[in-house]
């Protein structure tokens, strides 16, 4: 029994040591320098001034993506998105960045957008 309670403990630990280092290699972003670059680096322009999409780029607040999915994302876009690379936007830079993405408000569902029924004639 103690060699079975040893071998749980064992497997444990060692399922354990990937999580761990991989909640730890994850840096922490800071939404309001993420808000501060997004101006700078005029993400604004294309995405608009809350992420909500625009004039030629996709909606970005509240991103289904996860970080190091939008650093790739950024480093290598598609379209007509300009690359930027990690002399122009770290991946700190870009971590706070995706941390003010995340702390933007979901988009309000068509339904719940008065003017739209008043453009419907509702």
């Amino acid at each position: 029994m103690k060699k079975l309670s040893l071998l749980v403990v064992t497997v444990a630990a060692a399922l354990a040591v990937p999580v761990l280092a991989a909640a730890q290699a994850a840096p922490a972003g800071n939404a309001a320098n993420g808000k501060r670059l997004f101006e700078k680096h005029n993400c604004y322009y294309c995405h608009g001034t809350a992420g909500q999409g625009g004039r030629d780029g996709a909606r970005i607040a509240a991103t289904a993506l996860n970080a190091q999915a939008l650093i790739r994302y950024v480093r290598q876009p598609a379209g007509s998105m300009p690359a930027f690379t990690d002399k122009i936007l770290s991946d700190q830079e870009l971590t706070d960045i995706y941390a003010y993405l995340k702390s933007l408000p979901a988009a309000k569902a068509p339904k719940d957008i008065p003017l739209l029924d008043q453009l419907r004639g509702k």
